[in-house]
């Protein structure tokens, strides 16, 4: 199945490699074995939960600093 409307691209370029170490943290973090490149692997709950953790933590963030703390 070949998907042409791809959604996952980078809005802003240089947020990229920030990102991607951002999700290596979270991998981390959380305990899984996420690797650079191919994840082929992994089950797609544990990469779910890598993604889902992530928005969590930007949540999080944004509503400190909405809070001004």
């Amino acid at each position: 199945m070949s998907n042409t409307n791809n959604n996952n691209r980078v809005v802003v370029p240089e947020a990229k490699e920030a990102m991607n170490k951002f999700k290596m943290e979270v991998a981390n973090e959380i305990g899984v074995p996420l690797s650079n490149g191919y994840n082929g692997n992994l089950t797609s709950a544990q990469n779910g939960s890598v993604g889902g953790y992530m928005v969590k933590k930007m949540i999080e963030a944004q509503e400190k600093q909405m809070a001004g703390k």
